[in-house]
């Protein structure tokens, strides 16, 4: 695919290429909200087919932070606990209270998912519904109220709509969007927010382990743990992640990719990594942990049992004890940042197991499949992927 330059320095040139381009891909609703482009954007690219990119080198693309041009903001008063219709608005930094609920408790929450670019320019999204779906059962646990399913997929879609020039070429990547349900509210005593904030921004991801699509190696933590019963874990509360980091932090320091942690009671099973599901491949068996309220219940996770099973493998979700690991044929991990990521070796008590990887695998193969259905490179006969207009 040959990109063509286009270079609009000339602010006057730029507001009125923009309402041109605009008018080609926005909807009316989308379209209404915008503002002109922030000074900072990069030169647009054009493809052969008259597409439009960002001029950024997508083959570099990792899992980091590349600035878009908007995001989506609506708000909602605990009082009424019904979201107001939210807008877009350039991508910048926001205001709120220091005594705001979210950064005072913690009341806060995140989803992630992806849009693809399909061969023909198209873009999908992979099983929105079900981040709307987790975002309300977090915010029933963490007091708070939530926008309605069609309220976040139009969010999700307007955001995507906004910032299609960002969406990687098809096979460079994908446009991660991260929603935020946060507690923007002021409370000085430990109590809900009355006012929560949710808001949508994207950036365009390559891999997100350095490895690539390298196997992992992992360690097993047995000290600190993620989660405990009749905590958070099974929900994707902000106040997950920051606990993790001194055992990631650790492991990576020791050259490993990730950590796996055990289950806080009788630290022998083990549950999750710091922020991805992990399977077991024996044979024909495919096992991986129940989600029974202290591990996320991944939608990739979901996903690729429903994949497994439907090509023939035994899927179970049961308590793994970390012994398992080391007559394991395969193991791999899941998520929406880490997509399915093949573990090429796990560490525990200094002694390394190492598992089978590369052409033939069963998470390789797995991975192809899932990842045909979310560009739109075979049919999704699941029903998972949405379209956008």
């Amino acid at each position: 695919m040959m990109l063509q330059r286009i270079n609009l320095k000339n602010r006057t040139q730029l507001s009125s290429f923009t309402q041109l381009v605009n008018k080609s891909f926005f909807t009316s609703q989308t379209a209404s909200t915008l503002q002109s482009l922030p000074e900072s954007s990069p030169t647009y690219r054009f493809d052969d087919d008259g597409e439009e990119y960002a001029d950024i080198k997508w083959d570099e693309l990792g899992f980091g932070l590349v600035q878009t041009d908007y995001m989506y903001i609506m708000k909602c008063s605990n009082e009424g606990e019904v979201f107001t219709r939210g807008e877009l608005n350039p991508y910048g930094n926001i205001e709120m209270s220091p005594c705001s609920g979210v950064l005072n408790y913690g009341q806060g929450l995140f989803e992630g998912l992806k849009a693809y670019r399909k061969r023909d320019g198209n873009i999908l999204l992979f099983r929105p519904e079900q981040n709307a779906m987790r975002l309300q059962m977090g915010a029933e646990r963490m007091c708070m109220p939530s926008p309605s399913i069609d309220q976040f997929i139009d969010a999700v879609k307007q955001t995507v709509q906004a910032n299609k020039r960002w969406v990687p070429p098809p096979g460079k990547g994908s446009l991660y969007i991260r929603p935020l349900l946060l507690g923007t509210g002021p409370v000085l005593g430990i109590s809900p927010a009355r006012e929560c904030t949710f808001i949508t921004y994207a950036s365009p991801v390559g891999n997100y382990f350095k490895e690539g699509i390298a196997p992992l190696n992992l360690v097993i933590e047995e000290t600190m743990h993620r989660a405990n019963p009749g905590g958070t874990g099974g929900v994707k509360t902000i106040t997950n992640y920051a606990p993790v980091l001194k055992a990631l932090t650790h492991a990576k320091s020791m050259g490993f990719s990730d950590v796996i942690y055990l289950d806080s009671v009788q630290k022998k099973y083990i549950e999750e990594l710091s922020s991805c599901n992990i399977f077991i491949v024996k044979g024909n068996r495919i096992s991986t942990p129940p989600t029974k309220g202290t591990i996320l219940p991944g939608i990739t996770r979901k996903s690729i049992i429903d994949i497994a099973i439907d090509q023939g493998y035994q899927v179970e979700e049961r308590a793994i004890e970390v012994e398992e690991l080391i007559d394991a044929d395969e193991v791999f991990c899941t998520g929406t940042a880490v997509v399915v990521a093949p573990v090429g070796s796990i560490t525990f008590r200094s002694k390394r197991y190492e598992y089978k990887t590369g052409a033939g695998t069963t998470s390789v193969k797995l991975h192809s499949i899932l990842t045909c259905i979310q560009s739109g490179r075979i049919e999704d006969k699941m029903g998972w992927t949405v379209e956008l207009d």
